[in-house]
């Protein structure tokens, strides 16, 4: 990066550990209310936490992989739904690079505070009509919908009723944009972890979308030209993840840690420190986050040079990154019930954090573009097995 990209990123990052004290504040209000509250959205807003893979033409970041990952843990350390809605806000507002500047600019740029969001799944149907798209459908985990001034909604494309079919044979899908106000946001986040993430179900019914307000991440081609934009949107998403994971991991592992310096167990005379058991536990959590997180930032390192420096990035370097990033987020939950076991009934309680870290890493894992699937897929690219890569 040149030299002034590298402070901002050191900026940003810092930013991001100044933030922590009013995340973690904030984090009750989020788990009762089931959302962010909004001063806080858009402290983080302003920050710049929202916007960065948003391009610098526009008024982003457009920083590079590993800063957004760094930034995203940072925040999910504090708590993990915070550093989920960064993640969402982040990750959508890659968008903008397939975007006309004049319609990125109005979406993207128009206010430091905005944010987008939506989802990229293809829950909807997009008709196409003059001008660009009659839009019927409802998505779900639409995280942080209720603070956005924008949302996506991934749809399938038909003509005439029928899916518009890709050379492939695979159905033709495109990301629709539209003001936040123009959707319906149905209560349905009822759930066990990152209950502050407000991922409710969304959905519009025979919405016009204008075609220049919609894109496709398998047909169409960043108008960007910055590695930030060579890399896949998903692998993005995915790495955005296991930056969530690992904040929250690294928060479990310091909170046992303190735990384990007060509290003496009934029937013990030694507190949980001098205790051998969790000494392992401990030692075996702490080897385990920074081995995960080692490979996930070397992968991420490989892979930004391969887009910095050759404008491309192979599918085997594709597939590492994926696995890197799932490897993580299972490493993770691995780490965040070794300290959930170690806290014993302490860590049952709402009033300390370890609960918390349990619930939230385990709907961490639940995410697609984390799966155990993405092993399989993995390994068929490293033996050169025929697979299909559009995913990647």
């Amino acid at each position: 990066m040149p030299s002034g990209s590298a402070s901002n990123a050191s900026a940003l990052i810092e930013a991001a550990r100044a933030l922590a004290p009013q995340v973690r504040a904030g984090a009750d209000d989020a788990e009762r209310e089931r959302r962010l509250p909004l001063p806080l959205v858009t402290t983080l807003a302003r920050a710049g936490m929202f916007r960065m893979c948003v391009p610098r033409e526009f008024g982003g970041g457009e920083v590079d992989v590993a800063t957004m990952v760094r930034v995203i843990e940072e925040i999910a350390v504090a708590d993990g739904s915070a550093g989920w809605c960064v993640m969402i806000g982040a990750t959508s507002g890659l968008l903008s690079a397939y975007l006309d500047a004049a319609v990125a600019r109005e979406i993207y740029g128009s206010a430091p505070d905005g944010v987008t969001g939506g989802v990229f799944a293809p829950m909807g149907k997009a008709e196409a009509v003059d001008g660009g798209y009659r839009v019927n459908g409802r998505w779900a985990f639409a995280s942080g919908s209720q603070h956005c001034g924008w949302l996506m909604g991934g749809c399938v494309v038909l003509d005439n009723g029928a899916p518009q079919l890709l050379p492939t044979g695979q159905p033709d899908t495109r990301l629709m944009l539209f003001p936040a106000a123009q959707a319906q946001i149905i209560d349905t986040w009822t759930v066990s972890g990152l209950r502050g993430t407000g991922s409710h179900d969304m959905a519009v019914a025979n919405l016009f979308v204008p075609g220049e307000r919609s894109a496709s991440l398998i047909t169409d081609r960043p108008r960007q030209t910055g590695p930030l934009y060579v890399f896949p949107v998903f692998g993005l998403l995915a790495l955005g993840i296991a930056a969530v994971a690992l904040g929250i991991a690294r928060r479990a592992v310091d909170e046992l840690n303190q735990l384990a310096a007060v509290k003496t167990p009934g029937g013990s005379r030694r507190r949980l420190a001098e205790r051998p058991v969790i000494q392992m536990q401990l030692a075996h959590a702490e080897a385990t986050l920074r081995a995960a997180r080692a490979f996930l930032f070397d992968t991420v390192a490989l892979t930004w040079e391969a887009a910095a420096t050759q404008g491309a990035i192979s599918v085997q370097q594709r597939a590492l990154a994926r696995l890197a990033a799932t490897h993580a987020t299972t490493s993770t939950a691995a780490v965040v019930d070794l300290m959930y076991n170690a806290g014993g009934g302490t860590s049952v309680y709402a009033s300390n954090p370890l609960q918390r870290c349990f619930r939230d890493v385990h709907v961490a894992t639940q995410h697609m573009m984390v799966a155990q699937a993405t092993y399989e897929l993995t390994g068929r690219i490293l033996l050169g097995m025929e697979t299909d890569t559009s995913m990647l």
